[in-house]
């Protein structure tokens, strides 16, 4: 058979079992009212948390900078492409999230295989929490290492895995926020564990970086962790900061063993110049103007209370992900599909990216989101889901 004929049935078996995805073409800047496929829409599944996306001053960051610098880096990091916009950013991220430095990486999924992998290997351990990032689950496998999975946010499971290891080197590694519940590790507890048996802590806090903690230096400064605390922290650029790529921070020694020995960070262009300006506007902004974490509190806030109020399942989480789980993956997908009718836009979450059987509405807010929105999408939820609920069962 030839490749189209071989790959074709599990295309179909994918379809099959609603679990195919497609793209949806975005005509418009990244904000609360979008238009996509040529259609508008109030959209409600961005990470986009604080508004920076569409920021007139990261805008003109990055329009300043590449007519300074150019569009491309034109090499690696090593190479001739670590350029002054790129080494102030790392400086600046490694002064706000309270550690010696910062490494940047083009992508979060980068970052995380590069660190993984260059810091354990054959005859090491690493343990993550089921519900980790696919991007940390990927780099424990692919690292080496004996590689082990926690029950979710269980300290007492980590702890039964951790005594019956001998490895010398011994990573633990947690979100910060996890992307699809929206709760956070408990960071204090697994600090202590991990000191308590000479074990390293990673966080990747993507979705807690520009949200978390009280000048937005995320989760580690929401738990005021040190260094000596949390090792290893990582956290992306193109969710709260609007922006694109990933950062590692940490010790010195750290970060210069990343340099030599993380394979995505040697072996990638770097990202453009500009794009590194238009972070570092976006974190003056996150550092000045805290209005938008204290809205965005208020916005998650209004939609528990009145989700709650129209008796829909949510998940234990303060953050600006706030699930609804639907359960059936069929089902999940005709909700998304009649909100969207109704002119919501929020995706249905189905496995392999979930677990079996708890296919979700992953609704996020942004700082930019109005309370009247709010209110919009509450109106509309609780209709669908009622229409959709009788429909199931006529059928």
């Amino acid at each position: 058979m030839n490749i189209d004929q071989t790959l074709a049935p599990a295309l179909a078996e994918r379809r099959a079992a609603h679990l195919y995805r497609t793209r949806k073409l975005l005509q418009s800047p990244q904000m609360p009212q979008v238009i996509v496929d040529g259609k508008p829409y109030l959209a409600f599944c961005s990470n986009d948390y604080l508004g920076l996306a569409n920021h007139p001053d990261v805008i003109s960051a990055l329009q300043a900078s590449a007519q300074t610098f150019g569009v491309g880096s034109g090499a690696s990091h090593l190479v001739a492409g670590h350029s002054s916009e790129h080494h102030a950013l790392e400086e600046e991220l490694a002064a706000f999230t309270g550690r010696e430095r910062a490494l940047l990486f083009s992508t979060g999924y980068m970052a995380n295989m590069g660190a993984i992998t260059a810091l354990v290997g054959q005859g090491d351990a690493i343990f993550e929490d089921r519900l980790n990032h696919a991007s940390l689950l990927d780099a424990g496998l692919l690292s080496g290492a004996r590689f082990q999975r926690f029950l979710h946010n269980d300290v007492d499971n980590l702890q039964n895995r951790l005594d019956k290891t001998d490895a010398a080197r011994k990573l633990i590694v947690v979100d910060g926020v996890f992307s699809m519940d929206g709760d956070c590790a408990p960071l204090p507890e697994l600090a202590a564990l991990a000191q308590k048996n000479n074990a390293w802590l990673m966080v990747d806090d993507a979705h807690g970086f520009g949200c978390l903690g009280k000048t937005g230096a995320g989760s580690a400064e929401h738990f005021g962790l040190t260094q000596e605390q949390l090792p290893i922290l990582m956290g992306t650029l193109g969710k709260a900061a609007g922006s694109f790529g990933a950062f590692i921070s940490g010790s010195e020694i750290l970060i210069e063993t990343l340099i030599q020995f993380a394979r995505p960070y040697i072996y990638t262009t770097a990202m453009p110049p500009a794009v590194a300006a238009a972070t570092r506007a976006s974190l003056r902004i996150i550092q000045h103007e805290h209005w938008r974490r204290e809205h965005l509190a208020q916005l998650i806030a209004h939609f528990r209370k009145g989700a709650a109020a129209l008796g829909l399942q949510l998940m234990d989480s303060f953050s600006p992900i706030q699930p609804i789980v639907i359960g059936d993956e069929a089902k999940a997908l005709l909700i998304s599909q009649k909100l969207a009718e109704r002119g919501i836009l929020i995706i249905a979450i189905r496995p392999p990216t979930v677990p079996v059987g708890s296919s979700r509405l992953r609704i996020t807010f942004s700082a930019q989101h109005t309370i009247e929105q709010v209110d919009q999408l509450l109106a509309v939820l609780a209709d669908v889901i009622d229409a959709v609920e009788r429909e199931v069962a006529h059928d």
